[in-house]
């Protein structure tokens, strides 16, 4: 993390935003930008993910974030729910379907790791401030 100096650095962050460009796209025409329901809770689910990603980070702790980050995973998982409806709606082909679908699964692996990294530094942290006082 040491290279990542504002939440526009972070690769998740980054896909996310892609996504969301891709969910957007999608959802301006034809019969899917109709449903206005359906439509509404696909573009939330998506930006979520990368509002998450930036309020968390802004937070600057390392719990506060893996936080956040489990809310975007959350929501990844959220998204790809409302993917299958708009499918079986036939708002999506087959290839756009899984398309946005992986995309979707790769930000919430990349937000994993990403959560694992920070609660294993912030237990390592701990550990450390728990000798210093111990010497």
């Amino acid at each position: 993390m040491a290279g990542i100096k504002r939440f526009e650095d972070i690769e998740a962050w980054q896909k996310a935003r892609r996504l969301v460009q891709a969910i957007y796209a999608l959802t301006e025409d034809g019969a899917f930008s109709k449903d206005y329901f359906l439509r509404d809770q696909v573009r939330r689910a998506a930006v979520s993910m990368t509002s998450n990603i930036a309020e968390g980070f802004a937070r600057r702790g390392s719990k506060e974030f893996a936080n956040f980050l489990s809310m975007t995973h959350g929501s990844a998982a959220e998204l790809q729910s409302h993917l299958y409806v708009a499918r079986d709606r036939r708002y999506l082909a087959a290839e756009e379907f899984q398309k946005l679908y992986d995309g979707a699964a790769e930000v919430s692996r990349m937000v994993q790791a990403l959560m694992k990294y920070l609660r294993s530094n912030s237990q390592l942290s701990t550990r450390n401030s728990e000798l210093k006082e111990r010497i």
